[in-house]
């Protein structure tokens, strides 16, 4: 496979995944807003902004609004959820010519879908919009592509951006204190809570909520079972032997998924946001090494001679 189509194959997972978390994350952020008419907005704007580094906001206060058009509405920006199903789209347009034509059309029918879901209907609806359309593009990946290396490369971009915005999602909760979303909230934005009830027989606490979200085996959005997903998509794509070093890309995701495994839940949760930090830096880093291993479209063009 060219690399060019690797790449592509790639960020459209990292893509369609970040529309869908940041979706489930600014939908929670403004339910605790509405909840609690006490909150100082402005903090909390800011604190959402700075988890999802963005670049610095203006002076004075800012509100939901500025957040909304930042996060959600700029269809220019890749960190926002409409400039994030344009890249989607984009990358699956270079990539046309090993994706299906189902998933093609599911994701050019999203981009298609986009303008009239801008601005017209309330944040909570364009919300549920975009999750169903990630959840077709995703179930489209799951259920119609062959696992061979175009899947490994989709769902190993997925599980990295997976794990790294379910670790900003608990931040923001860390960030938040008391006046933050509470576990129960967490749990529902993604779509956790009925599997944590039937796993805890209702018996809900801060620390098994925590665990659930951070190092459930069986859970798919947890980050423990996020960075397992993308080691066996990285050893599909490149089994290791007895010979081979370990992987830069392996040596970072799995000192994170180790990290939190083998840590308890009170831990965790005591250190909450120096643990989801030492997360984030381990996807990025990871991100990087995949991209200088599999990606390396800033390497020099050599030629060799004809084999006569």
């Amino acid at each position: 496979m060219l690399s060019r189509i690797a790449e592509s194959l790639f960020w459209i997972g990292r893509y369609m995944e970040r529309a869908d978390d940041t979706a489930r994350l600014l939908d929670v952020h403004l339910q605790s807003l509405l909840e609690d008419p006490w909150a100082e907005e402005d903090l909390a704007c800011r604190s959402l902004l700075s988890v999802m580094d963005c670049e610095d906001p203006p002076a004075g206060e800012i509100g939901r609004a500025h957040v909304l058009d930042v996060l959600a509405y700029d269809r220019v920006s890749p960190s926002a959820i409409a400039g994030s199903i344009v890249s989607t789209r984009e990358n699956a347009r270079r990539a046309r010519e090993i994706i299906s034509t189902e998933l093609w059309e599911a994701v050019n029918g999203t981009w298609n879908q986009l303008p009239a879901h801008l601005f017209v209907a309330q944040p909570h609806d364009f919300f549920q919009w975009v999750r169903e359309r990630a959840a077709v593009v995703a179930g489209i990946v799951d259920s119609a592509t062959a696992r061979d290396d175009t899947w490994q490369y989709l769902v190993l971009g997925r599980s990295i951006e997976r794990a790294d915005m379910t670790a900003r999602l608990l931040t923001t909760r860390a960030l938040a204190g008391a006046s933050g979303p509470d576990w129960t909230t967490l749990l529902r934005s993604c779509g956790a809570h009925e599997s944590y009830l039937r796993r805890y027989r209702g018996q809900v606490s801060d620390e098994s909520a925590a665990g659930f979200l951070l190092i459930d085996q069986l859970f798919p959005r947890s980050i423990v079972h996020a960075l397992g997903q993308a080691e066996a998509c990285l050893d599909a794509l490149e089994p290791p032997s007895e010979s081979a070093t370990v992987s830069k890309a392996r040596l970072y995701l799995g000192h994170a998924r180790t990290s939190l495994e083998y840590a308890s839940p009170e831990d965790i949760l005591h250190r909450l946001p120096a643990k989801m930090e030492t997360v984030q830096r381990a996807c990025s880093a990871a991100s990087d090494a995949i991209r200088s291993r599999y990606f390396p479209s800033g390497a020099p063009t050599t030629w060799v001679g004809e084999a006569l």
